[in-house]
């Protein structure tokens, strides 16, 4: 096997489909536990790869092979060598990062070390859920205003920005719903709002839906 050329394997974003079927049941007072954990473990492996992407840019970067740290410049062509044999040159292992939504700031991977504590130390299937929606309702922030910018669930649920904020405007809540999730639903819609220039074209065509002219 050529050591080399053993590439870092990212977890993907999890599917729209599945989240929205995790709050269906919820809004109908059902816990199914194995769709929680489906849901869960697949956010925490992505929460962990974005971790792990983000100190690779920092310098600290974990063997694909062995797991290992292994520090290093950032100069493309610099090769980053582990004590198990692996080696592979940090450009080529940077663009294993780049466009695939792993890239954030401190504030973001502070989110993402919580929910891995929290929903790791759950033992509930409400404590599970609760966690999983603190989570995907979290936003990137801009350190000079100290502002909510882009919702971090771009970096955890397929699609596009404009895509996701839709997918979670249309979320299915109802009396039985686990408790606090559409409190932090408007504290998040909340946010949205604060940067509402950046999903005007699709919360304008929401409005136009949800308050039609006269006559239609």
């Amino acid at each position: 096997m050529d050591n080399a050329k053993i590439f870092p394997i990212w977890a993907p974003r999890i599917t729209q489909r599945e989240v929205r079927r995790l709050y269906e049941t919820d809004a109908k007072g059902i816990y199914d536990e194995d769709l929680i954990n489906e849901v869960g473990y697949g956010l925490l492996a992505r929460c962990q790869s974005f971790i792990d992407a983000n100190e690779a840019r920092a310098g600290q970067v974990r063997c694909p092979r062995c797991s290992s740290i292994v520090t290093h410049t950032c100069r493309s062509e610099e090769i980053l060598r582990c004590d198990c044999g692996w080696e592979l040159t940090w450009g080529e292992y940077f663009k294993t990062i780049q466009h695939v939504q792993l890239s954030g700031a401190e504030p973001v991977l502070e989110q993402f070390r919580s929910f891995i504590s929290t929903f790791s130390a759950s033992r509930t299937p409400q404590a599970k859920m609760l966690a999983i929606d603190q989570l995907i309702h979290g936003f990137h922030w801009y350190y000079k205003t100290n502002n909510p910018t882009r919702p971090v669930a771009v970096n955890l649920i397929e699609g596009r920005l404009s895509d996701v904020v839709a997918f979670l405007d249309q979320l299915t809540y109802g009396d039985e719903s686990t408790p606090g999730l559409m409190e932090n639903y408007a504290q998040w819609d909340e946010k949205i709002e604060m940067n509402r220039n950046w999903y005007a074209s699709y919360r304008e065509r929401r409005t136009r839906t949800e308050n039609p002219p006269d006559g239609q």
